[in-house]
């Protein structure tokens, strides 16, 4: 007679309940695909990804030779000029609660009289502005990978290797890459930059926040 006890499961994985999070691809039907075989979408002979990426078609994140296609089983990645209209009406969202706060607690940009201009003012306004940013961009992302003007564009940030909503961790250094320059200098030529990379990268049309954090944007469909 066995004296071990018995094993019960462990807790669920939180994770496991992400209706996005990607999951494996069913088997070819009539027996399994050759090594090496690539993703849905017609990977390289060595399984690599379409888009390019390492010497043998692997992903730049490291699925090297026989890695998967890091985007098969997710959404199409979402359009560019979608994404700049989401983060425009972000923007103006959080922008519309910093002019409130600023008024209610004396940190104005600018005095009344232009020759009194404060440059510690600015300053506070800028980061305030900033640290709104990064908590409203952390908070949504973490929760269900979507802004309020992401979820209007109908866009969904995911995590890159598995299509999940990142973590709050993953989610607060893609807003601090986005948004802590902007307390500092060059706000708006930074942010452009940043976000405005999406238009030019390949192959995950990745702005420099989403490369700092291996996520991308997808369309919602």
């Amino acid at each position: 007679m066995s004296t071990e006890p018995p094993q019960y499961p462990g807790p669920p994985d939180p994770d496991d309940n992400d209706p996005f999070r990607k999951q494996p691809p069913p088997p070819p039907p009539g027996g399994t695909p050759p090594p090496g075989g690539g993703g849905p979408y017609g990977g390289s002979p060595y399984g690599g990804s379409p888009y390019g990426g390492g010497p043998y078609g692997g992903d730049p994140y490291g699925g090297g030779m026989g890695g998967q296609d890091p985007l098969a089983g997710m959404p199409p990645l979402a359009d560019s000029g979608k994404r700049v209209l989401a983060r425009i009406i972000d923007m103006i969202l959080v922008g519309i609660v910093v002019w409130l706060l600023t008024l209610l607690f004396g940190t104005n940009e600018y005095d009344l009289d232009p020759d009194k201009v404060e440059a510690g003012k600015s300053f506070g306004q800028s980061l305030l502005a900033a640290v709104l940013y990064m908590a409203y961009d952390s908070f949504f992302i973490s929760r269900t990978g979507q802004t309020l003007g992401k979820k209007w564009m109908k866009l969904r940030v995911a995590n890159l290797n598995d299509g999940a909503t990142p973590t709050m961790q993953t989610a607060l250094v893609r807003s601090a890459v986005l948004w802590l320059p902007f307390a500092f200098c060059c706000a708006c030529i930074w942010t452009a930059i940043c976000g405005g990379w999406s238009f030019f990268d390949k192959p995950y049309k990745q702005g420099l926040h989403d490369k700092a954090a291996k996520t991308v944007v997808v369309a919602v469909q």
